[in-house]
């Protein structure tokens, strides 16, 4: 009783041990592990653990002194209960991370002892206690233990021969984690060993022997695999040969371990995939105590009912000497692990892997069926597309593509899955359900037409009441997700058998049934009847049953709350879809949302089962609840909930386009008084909401927005001066503006409301301080803009106005800048009017003092020429030649009006545009260089067939400045949105490429700028070249010595590399390639280039470090592979200290590398396994002891967002 008090007393954290009272209780505790009850023993050793959280180290070794001299007892009890306490005490110590040397003296005090134990006691249980305790020591604190590795592993080799199984089984688990922490000497002598004593298959040895052997180098591989791809050759064809030996269990072994060469060395194994790739297929089948032709043969004349009796037989089938079944599981995870690692070799899969999976989903013994169907479902998850149009997306119909070749399966799977469906066995059918799911995710619509098989399976399990809740739950996430994926009218002929088990399912007891199949219902009503397409199918035989299933769960009041949810959302979709065919049961059904409304739990989804029904083409009659509903929405608005905010603001916007003129005045006014709060730069997403709610009412009630339209325009026009209004409020502001005016009569007079815009800058004095930013400038033009087109009458007499105001010598800049960016906007619908007075102010404006002012005006220039091309576009065009010292302004107007003009208005113009922007290209200027690129990328879109071939007569003919020019202006072809223009581009990137080879510098520089360009936003374009591209892009990461030249500064020399840009250019290419072309990287070969950047300039390191710290999270196996060289250039980054008397700028520079360098090594250390390196440990002790790095590294971890993983170090 004491003892268990005791344990209670140290489990609390508040509990203090003064010197004296631990020495007691440490005294006290040896003791009672010696007492002759067995009870008390077990408690003692209990309160090992918590104990030694809570006493001084020397105590905690004099509790290990006393276990070890225990484990040597003559009494067998006393012996178990030592190692029991042992363990414990080890699992409780601190990590080495930590900083803490207690782990570290503690193991070092007890190896000896250990390895004494494990070489000399002559009693096997003690031997076996002692592996137990050295392979969880090794696991844990396998790198500090560096001084015992030797000796440990002298100890544990002669093991493997022990004629005992359990003393082999435990010494290759700690030779495993033994080859993870070891020095590479070390490795090369246990790998050596183990492949010396490998006889060749025909030599007289021990079947147990090599079986130890094998699992032994099986265990190297999955702990330290990254460490054996030099022995790979020597290994693999040693273990190829005793597969062929009839032994099942050495079989079993032999394919585990090529599992874990092929997860860790997937390169290395290459040459020997063939092989590998046969036996598996060989053992995938192999079951010689069965034979599975028979029931081929049967299984066409059985009937439904003789399935289940065929299958009783098979379960009854049972042979305890059968061990094949083993061998069948390995040789199916080895088919996984190789389809895993090998991506590339994906058609070749499907060829020949995928038709013997199928077969083999008829497999007898579940564990093997199980790991077969995980196994296709890895081939399935290697032929997903990549998400997104900008990747390459495989057309499912090319011959010999992936999704072609699986197309093709997809019958033979089906009719392989159509008894398992309705096996006996759960977890079966719950694999179905998860193959299932993955195809229809990978091919969408292609199980439309086996839809009957998939409805009777998934009714089946819906209906199952014998098992666990388990299965119905799967059956209805997977219906969930067809419902998503395959065509509605599938479904059609097949509701009558669907709806009853589902509907049952909704009426289930148990909440998280009922909650995903009042999901799975509100999907059905969704894809069977959309809002956006006439009804295919008659809805009237199905919608009582589905409304009264749904309302007696909204009518409840004892649900669980995600039910509650569920059953709102459902009805809303249910009234929103079919609301036409509810009749009578319409307004209760209204009226139970109304209650929901009014309720705090439920209030939320209420409101968004509103905005569905008020959202719905159907026009439902509201009126039951509109008096009611809009003052309960009004008091939302006030609430701090965001989310209700945002939900209440787009139903009100949603009743006001639905209901219009029917919404009653007073609770529209009570709605609106709480909306110029909501109209402010606190919240953008609000505001957006609110305003486009403002201008909805406008249309529908004018005549409700007279009291509340000062203040609101009063916040609405503060909010216009934020310079971080997001285009989306400034889109709803403009036309909320266009509301106000375009009313009969309007509600804010035309001129006023310009007037009251602009006012914020012709208000202004020149010096009364800062001014506005930029961006309100750019925003209220906009805004002047959208009141001149509603209001086309008033656009000339405003562009008249701004044209004065621009002319005027009393005007400030800012009403000069404000006049010519709304002029941009206006002037291309006021008419002819001014816009002949208008060449010459803008020219005029070229020459003004204000950088502001002249940009403007370039601005406009395009922008109004882009409205009246004619009279423009040769004025523009004479000026590019006759002013080169207004050259860039006048081609910035250029690059507007090709932005803002029609394609086709611009064809006439061509030829003239293309020779004048050619004779630009030699310009000395690298910014008017650029300027004239984007112009010549905006023209080409004007006639891509005609003018991107001519490209290439240019690039052949033309100076450096010309081709780089020509390559820039490629670039600007290349957009994030689909584009006619990409297949085009794509037949002609490859001989765009061919610049990397060109001589000059930055044609080089601008062709990586160009393909850094098509790797971020079009992937596809280049994915086929990248087996030609790579090495040219991997050569001009490399320091070339011809390139650096000395320059001389006063008494100092100074290196200049000339090849520097272009370096960086290329590892920002391949920083890239790593987020969207990963598959088509020889990720071994990249990190060779990265590793020698990580020796190279400031800025090319910066970049490095940011690669190694994404690859250390999108391919952690190959770095591991090479960490302890990686680990090196990081150190030395570290470790760096700046010379003294260098500038401040150094330091600073040094500071963010060394961070920089930091969050790779933190990076490094989320991979599992990289703690048992012993460079990285060796490392990682180095910073801790280094207070400077210490305190950077826990600043590096607490700004992480991603939580630290086990083997990070914890530096508390």
């Amino acid at each position: 009783m004491a003892t268990s008090d005791l344990m209670s007393e140290l489990q609390k954290d508040s509990i203090q041990l003064d010197e004296d009272s631990e020495r007691k209780v440490v005294k006290m505790l040896l003791r009672l592990l010696e007492d002759k009850n067995g009870e008390v023993q077990n408690l003692a050793v209990k309160c090992l653990g918590p104990l030694v959280g809570k006493v001084k180290e020397y105590q905690v070794e004099t509790i290990v002194d006393a276990l070890c001299a225990n484990m040597r007892s003559d009494k067998e009890q006393l012996r178990d209960i030592a190692g029991i306490g042992l363990k414990t005490v080890l699992s409780e110590l601190p990590p080495a991370a930590t900083g803490s040397g207690l782990a570290s003296n503690v193991c070092r005090k007890i190896t000896g002892q250990l390895t004494s134990a494990i070489t000399q006691q002559e009693d096997v249980a003690v031997q076996l206690e002692a592996l137990d305790i050295l392979s969880d020591m090794l696991s844990r604190l396998g790198a500090p233990l560096g001084a015992f590795h030797a000796s440990l592993l002298h100890c544990l080799l002669p093991q493997l021969s022990s004629p005992r199984l359990a003393v082999r089984k435990r010494a290759v688990g700690a030779l495993g984690h033994l080859a993870a922490a070891c020095n590479t000497d070390l490795f090369v002598e246990l790998a050596d060993h183990l492949l010396d004593r490998l006889p060749g298959p025909r030599a007289p040895a021990s079947p147990a022997a090599i079986r130890t052997l094998i699992q032994c180098l099986g265990s190297v591989g999955r702990q330290a695999g990254h460490r054996l791809g030099n022995h790979l050759d020597r290994l693999v064809p040693l273990v190829e040969e005793f597969c062929n030996v009839d032994d099942d269990e050495l079989r079993e072994s032999c394919l585990q371990a090529f599992e874990a060469f092929l997860r860790k060395c997937p390169k290395e194994m290459g040459p020997h995939v063939p092989n590998i790739t046969s036996l598996c297929l060989q053992y995938m089948k192999h079951d010689p105590n069965y034979n599975y032709d028979s029931d081929e043969d049967e299984e066409q004349m059985e009937t439904e009912d003789s399935e289940f009796s065929e299958q009783g037989d098979e379960d009854e089938y049972s042979d305890d000497d059968d061990m094949s079944w083993k061998v069948r599981r390995a040789a199916a995870k080895c088919m996984a692990a190789l389809i895993g690692s090998r991506p590339d070799l994906l058609p070749d899969f499907h060829r020949t892997l995928a038709p013997v999976l199928i077969r083999r989903f008829r497999e007898r013994e579940e564990n093997v069926k199980a790991d077969v169907f995980a196994t296709y479902i890895v081939l399935l998850r290697q032929t997903r597309p990549p998400k997104g149009w900008l990747e390459a997306m495989e057309d499912p119909t090319q011959t010999g593509s992936s999704l072609h070749l699986l197309r093709g399966q997809v019958p033979l799977v089906i009719k392989a899955l159509q008894r398992q469906l309705k096996d006996r066995s759960v977890r079966a059918r719950q694999g179905c359900f998860s193959l299932l799911a993955e195809l229809a995710g990978v091919l969408p619509g292609s199980l439309a037409e086996h839809m009957p098989v998939l409805v009777s399976g998934v009714a089946f399990s819906m209906a199952d009441r014998s098992n666990s809740s388990t299965i119905r739950m799967d059956a209805l996430a997977f219906l969930q997700g067809l419902l998503g994926t395959e065509p509605a009218e599938a479904f059609h002929p097949h509701l009558p058998i669907l709806l009853p088990p589902l509907l049952a399912c909704v009426a289930d007891p148990f909440y998280k049934i009922a909650a995903e199949a009042l999901l799975v219902l509100q999907e059905l009503v969704r894809a069977l009847w959309p809002l956006d397409q006439p009804r295919m199918l008659d809805p009237e035989p199905y919608v009582g049953e589905m409304s009264v299933a749904t309302l007696a769960r909204l009518r409840a009041t004892d649900l669980d709350q995600e039910v509650k949810e569920r059953a709102i959302s459902c009805t809303g979709h249910l009234v929103g879809h079919l609301g036409d065919q509810l009749g009578n049961d319409l307004e209760p059904t209204l009226l139970l949302l109304l209650d929901r409304l009014r309720n705090e739990i439920t209030r939320l989804p209420a409101v968004k089962a509103l905005t569905l029904v008020a959202m719905s083409p159907l026009r439902l009659d509201l009126q039951p609840i509109l008096a009611e509903a809009l003052p309960i929405l009004a008091s939302f608005l006030r609430k701090n909930q965001r989310a209700l905010r945002l939900a209440t603001l787009v139903a009100l916007d949603a009743l006001a386009q639905s209901q219009g003129l029917s919404l009653p005045p007073p609770a529209i006014l009570a709605v609106l008084t709480e909306l110029p709060a909501l109209v402010s730069e606190s919240d953008m997403h609000v505001a957006q909401l609110a305003v486009d709610f403002l201008a909805t009412v406008t249309q529908a009630q004018p005549a409700s927005l007279a009291e509340v339209s000062g203040p609101v325009l009063s916040e609405l026009l503060r909010l216009l001066r934020s310079p971080l209004l997001p285009a989306s409020v400034l889109a709803a502001t403009e036309g909320f503006l266009q509301a106000l005016v375009g009313t009969q009569p309007p509600c804010v007079d035309y001129t006023k409301l310009l007037d009251l815009l602009t006012a914020p800058v012709y208000d202004q004095d020149e010096d009364s301080g800062p001014g506005l930013h930029k961006q309100v400038f750019h925003s209220l033009a906009r805004c002047v803009a959208a009141l001149a087109a509603a209001c086309p009458q008033e656009a000339a007499g405003t562009a008249n106005r701004l044209v004065c105001d621009a002319r005027s010598p009393t005007s400030s800049t800012g009403v000069k800048v404000l006049a010519f960016l709304s002029l941009a906007e206006v002037g291309q619908v006021a008419g002819p009017g001014p816009q002949r007075e208008l060449k010459t102010v803008l020219l005029e404006a070229f020459r003004s003092p204000s950088e502001d002012v002249r940009a403007a005006a370039s601005y406009a220039l395009g922008r109004v020429g882009a409205g009246n091309l004619p009279d423009f576009l040769p004025f523009l065009l004479g000026q590019i030649e006759a002013e080169p010292r207004r050259q860039y302004l006048l081609l910035h107007s250029l690059r507007e009006a090709l932005g803002a003009a029609h394609l086709d208005s611009l064809k006439p113009y061509a030829e003239d545009i293309w020779a004048l922007l050619f004779q630009c290209c030699e310009g000395a200027e690298e910014g008017t260089r650029g300027m004239v690129a984007e112009c010549i990328g905006k023209l080409v879109l004007v006639n891509p067939s005609f003018l991107l071939p001519r490209f290439q007569k240019q690039l052949a003919a033309g100076r450096p400045h010309t081709r780089s020019t020509i390559i820039t202006a490629v670039k600007f072809l290349i957009s994030d949105q689909p584009h006619p223009i990409d297949p085009l581009l794509k037949s002609y990137i490859g001989e765009f490429m061919e610049s990397l080879q060109d001589p000059d510098l930055n044609v080089r520089r601008a062709t990586l700028a160009f393909f850094n360009s098509a790797v971020h936003n079009k992937p596809s374009l280049i994915r086929d070249l990248l087996d030609d591209i790579l090495p040219l892009l991997y050569q001009e990461t490399k320091v070339r010595r011809d390139l650096i030249r000395e320059v001389e500064m006063g008494p100092f020399k100074h290196a200049v590399d000339d090849g520097l840009d272009v370096r960086k250019a290329a590892f920002e290419c391949m920083y890239s390639l790593l987020e969207s072309c990963l598959g088509q990287l020889d990720i071994c070969e990249f990190l060779n280039h990265v590793e020698d950047g990580l020796k190279d300039h400031y800025d090319i390191r910066m970049l490095t470090f940011i690669m190694l710290a994404r690859l250390a999270t999108l391919c952690p196996a190959p770095v591991l592979q090479r960490v302890d060289r990686l680990i090196e250039p990081l150190r030395a980054t570290c470790t760096a200290k700046v010379k003294a008397g260098s500038v401040k700028q150094e330091f600073e520079k040094q500071d963010e590398l060394k961070r920089s360098a930091m969050r790779a090594v933190a990076a490094l250390l989320t991979i599992p396994e990289v703690g048992k390196s012993p460079i990285m440990a060796d490392f990682s002790s180095q910073i801790r002891s280094n207070p400077e790095l210490a305190a950077l590294f826990e600043s590096i971890q607490k700004d992480s967002t991603s939580p630290p993983s086990t083997e990070s170090m914890e530096l508390s």
